[in-house]
């Protein structure tokens, strides 16, 4: 491929990438993991939408208030502390309000580690 046509495709995907972390808000993290135990049913890696949730992948669960908000199904996502681009694959329970639900696979150590806090995110 030609480097002329490379950089032009650069060009032109910088400003929707710009645009598509342009909205910004705070919310209350916590994190989950796909263990018996946390979760609904007794599939702790089937995700709502019917996602299988597979240690490694860098999904969220978002509390469905946030749907309302552009932050629907598969919503590309910025999560302050986290490295890298994390995908809404899960909804929470109705009772959640401004929340996001981080998955850390099979990890229980470092969900609890993660905690609760608030942090910016950007989608």
């Amino acid at each position: 491929m030609n480097a002329g046509w490379v950089l032009l495709g650069v060009l032109l995907a910088g400003p929707a990438l710009a645009e598509e972390f342009s909205q910004r808000r705070t919310v209350t993290a916590t994190a989950f993991n796909s263990l018996p135990g946390q979760g609904h049913g007794e599939d702790h890696s089937l995700a709502a939408w019917g996602d299988t949730l597979v240690p490694g992948m860098k999904a969220i669960a978002v509390s469905r208030d946030l749907l309302a908000a552009g932050l629907d199904y598969g919503t590309a996502v910025k999560i302050e502390g986290l490295e890298g681009t994390w995908y809404v694959r899960d909804k929470m329970h109705a009772r959640w309000r401004n929340k996001i639900d981080v998955y850390l696979g099979e990890d229980r150590e470092e969900a609890l580690q993660w905690g609760r806090r608030k942090v910016e995110i950007r989608y």
